[in-house]
């Protein structure tokens, strides 16, 4: 079995107070987008992962894939598997890579041991694994909150639009974006912004995390800049950074483009 995790943008991300737990509550929509990692799982005699591609640091047990694994291992009366994830979408770039690998591994498990679980319930176990996790389980633009976990569906289409996504190549750690960061300074609900023309997002739907972000890595905020200058109508950086994404509306626009720290240039899809 082959599946095919997206990478994610966020529009727009308020940072509205610091729970007791350490976390914070946020606002914002998520949006699939059309650049994957690739995942083939199949049955196998003994449980094996292998990672290629891009490469993830860590010791072995640690990637998200694996504990995703054990956790439905630990759940339900399933047999081993070999995961091979082929790692496309960069590391601590705001994308939710990760997150969709591990969602994708109990999509997986679900299928090929036709467990039958309902969406609510792989929610529920993804929930487990990571903020953004349960937003990969269905992957329709939604409105999260809470820690992220929160989901609404949100109507949102953006399938006639282009975009652009860049990457320097640098790592933001969550804890790093979070420094210096402005809570709760965003009144106006990021659904009730996303519901207006795209043309009027720029200076509305605002990036919470861009402030403390661009401090540091002034390089992310020159990139923003000119996906600006090259006629972009609403650019922004994509969760904790340090990716940034351009929206245009004519494709002539991303013919133009050179950068590069280009990582995606295309039509928006329809993911699901």
């Amino acid at each position: 079995m082959i599946l095919y995790p997206p990478a994610k943008i966020n529009l727009g991300l308020n940072i509205l107070r610091k729970r007791e737990d350490g976390y914070h509550d946020i606002d914002t929509c998520m949006v699939e987008i059309p650049f994957t990692d690739i995942l083939e799982v199949t049955k196998s005699e003994s449980f094996e992962f292998v990672q290629t591609g891009i490469t993830i640091n860590g010791i072995g047990g640690t990637n998200l894939c694996e504990k995703a694994y054990h956790l439905m291992r630990k759940e339900f009366e399933i047999g081993p598997v070999r995961i091979h994830l082929r790692k496309q979408i960069p590391v601590g770039a705001g994308l939710g890579g990760g997150s969709a690998d591990a969602t994708y591994t109990l999509l997986a498990m679900n299928q090929l041991f036709q467990l039958q679980l309902s969406n609510q319930k792989l929610k529920e176990l993804s929930a487990d694994l990571g903020s953004d996790c349960p937003f990969f389980v269905e992957g329709l633009p939604q409105i999260a909150q809470g820690r992220g976990e929160i989901l609404t569906p949100v109507e949102l289409d953006l399938s006639n639009l282009y975009l652009v996504l860049l990457n320097p190549g640098i790592h933001v750690g969550t804890k790093e974006a979070y420094d210096g960061v402005s809570v709760g300074e965003n009144t106006v609900s990021i659904e009730e912004i996303v519901q207006k023309p795209i043309d009027e997002w720029n200076g509305l739907l605002k990036n919470d995390f861009e402030t403390s972000v661009f401090l540091q890595h002034p390089n992310i905020q020159r990139l923003k800049e000119s996906l600006y200058q090259s006629g972009a109508i609403y650019a922004a950086m994509s969760g904790s950074g340090s990716s940034v994404y351009g929206i245009f509306t004519e494709e002539k626009n991303l013919i133009d483009f050179n950068s590069s720290h280009i990582i995606y240039k295309g039509k928006f899809k329809n993911m699901k």
